[in-house]
């Protein structure tokens, strides 16, 4: 339940049109829904703004699909599940038709809503073509709670001018992030080249001594350029809600 949804509600009891124990029954779920196996999150909305995201990982397609079923019943707005797999998304298309697979970003996605709630546009960049299911997670994430996402891919430090050539897009961006993997240095690049804040995603994507992005992650951390934060390794979801935010202040 969000805002507007709780304020409806008031108007009917208001107005006579509901009665309080009907309205009871309502909230009855608020402000969560126990499933047994999980307990459904319905006040986030009121909280923070944006509907409880699934994590498909590590769930059954069966668990997966009776969550975000429960959400799109309970809630108005955009439900996204990240980390999903072909099977999940066949459970919940069975019960939730309009549902959505968006590929390479793992996620399951219905969006009911496409109004924009950032004040400026949002701009997910990959070092590598291996780097973009990482990034598609950040960019679908920030799409799905209201942003307008340009996508700059495969512009990575071993071929320089392909990120120069992208400079336009980059200084028109609010918030950027940046997805790398190997060395990591992309990130560093990018916020010598801009004003706004960069947020920098290691990936899992480099050879032995990468450490499976451990390199990339403490490259990042060591950036010498101030507008640099970092999220965990492969974390897209996190960064693109993270950059929701700040393109919502």
């Amino acid at each position: 339940m969000d805002t507007e949804s709780l304020r409806q509600l008031f108007e009917k009891i208001r107005s006579g049109k509901l009665s309080p124990d009907e309205a009871l029954q309502r909230l009855r779920h608020l402000p969560f829904e126990d499933l047994g196996f999980a307990k459904v999150d319905h006040h986030r909305t009121l909280r923070v703004g944006m509907p409880e995201v699934i994590m498909g990982e590590g769930k059954t397609s069966l668990q997966l699909a009776q969550i975000f079923t429960r959400l799109a019943k309970k809630q108005r707005g955009n439900i996204l599940a990240t980390r999903a797999t072909r099977a999940q998304f066949a459970a919940v298309k069975k019960k939730v038709p309009r549902a959505q697979f968006r590929e390479p970003a793992r996620a399951i996605v219905l969006q009911r809503q496409t109004k924009n709630y950032g004040k400026g546009r949002i701009a997910v960049v990959s070092a590598g073509t291996s780097d973009v299911p990482v990034a598609e997670e950040a960019a679908v994430t920030a799409e799905i709670m209201g942003n307008n996402v340009d996508r700059l891919y495969d512009v990575g430090v071993a071929g320089i001018h392909r990120l120069l050539a992208n400079r336009q897009s980059l200084t028109q961006a609010r918030v950027i992030v940046v997805c790398a993997g190997m060395e990591g240095a992309l990130p560093s690049v990018v916020g010598g080249l801009v004003g706004v804040p960069v947020i920098a995603v290691p990936t899992s994507i480099g050879y032995g001594a990468a450490f499976k992005g451990l390199a990339a992650l403490l490259g990042m951390m060591n950036s010498c350029a101030s507008n640099v934060s970092v999220v965990n390794i492969d974390n897209g979801f996190g960064a693109g809600y993270v950059a929701s935010l700040i393109n919502r202040l």
